[in-house]
């Protein structure tokens, strides 16, 4: 199989700022609103709209509309993505 070094680095771009990096654990639970993310931080709706476009286009994350909500939540898909990523790397730095 061969690996898309890109997309990791797209991956690992998106999760380079703390904020983000929050955003993603936050959404390890679930599909969370942006009203409830916003609660946490104290950032203005511009910045988490900033911080939400970086996930999403990253693939990391995906949102919804609901009304006048979006709803995030993790692409399972890439996030099993870069965990098999850091596994393989894991296993060869184990097996030197």
């Amino acid at each position: 199989m061969s690996k898309n070094y890109g997309e990791y680095a797209l991956f690992m771009k998106a999760l380079s700022d703390e904020t983000r990096v929050k955003i993603f654990d936050m959404l390890s639970s679930g599909e969370l609103c942006a009203c409830n993310i916003l609660e946490e931080f104290n950032i203005t709706q511009p910045t988490l709209s900033y911080h939400m476009k970086i996930l999403c286009e990253s693939g990391l994350v995906e949102s919804r509309r609901d009304g006048i909500w979006m709803k995030y939540s993790i692409n399972k898909n890439s996030l099993e993505l870069l965990q098999n990523y850091f596994d393989d790397m894991g296993l060869k730095i184990l097996r030197r």
